[in-house]
């Protein structure tokens, strides 16, 4: 088992981000994690880019980097001349980082990696269970307006039963 600093699954859960409607990693957030620079980790993936394919890795269109980068505030200090990303980040899709462990081969990529991997399967735990929340929810609702529509029943039924009864006419007594 490689040794080294643990990295807090906090911090790799905070940098996963949905796009595309896939879960991502950005090249910048996964070049801390490993301790490189951006650049050298893109040139890494660059020089094996037969082991990326379009769903485990892309590089965002210059309006996805633009809302990222208002959304996150992300540094643009590239577009005021102050040296800083020229290009759109690379997203990294789960199966994207597993196959970095292969481009990146140090003991702290591989340590990394792990503890990436298992921030993406916790993230499928807690979808997973939120859904099967949201479908005991459904079920409790529908309980409760069949139970409602019961007992609005059986109130009009009591009210019914505590009205007065309604005079009858009394028939006259005699010969008419």
């Amino acid at each position: 088992m490689p040794k080294g600093p643990m990295i807090p699954a906090a911090r790799i859960e905070r940098a996963i981000l949905v796009l595309r409607g896939h879960k991502i990693l950005l090249d910048t957030d996964l070049a801390a994690l490993y301790e490189v620079q951006t650049r050298v980790l893109v040139q890494a993936v660059k020089r094996n880019l037969e082991r990326f394919p379009e769903d485990f890795m892309f590089q965002l269109t210059n309006q996805e980097f633009r809302d990222l980068r208002s959304q996150f505030v992300i540094s643009s200090s590239a577009s005021h001349g102050w040296g800083g990303r020229r290009s759109a980040p690379y997203a990294f899709t789960e199966q994207g980082v597993a196959m970095l462990s292969s481009v990146l081969n140090s003991p702290r990529a591989i340590a990394v990696n792990i503890e990436i991997v298992r921030a993406f399967v916790r993230l499928r735990e807690v979808i997973a269970s939120n859904k099967e929340f949201a479908a005991k929810l459904d079920q409790l609702e529908k309980k409760l307006m069949t139970h409602d529509q019961a007992i609005t029943e059986i109130m009009l039924a009591i009210r019914d039963l505590m009205a007065p009864p309604a005079p009858t006419k009394k028939r006259k007594i005699g010969f008419v």
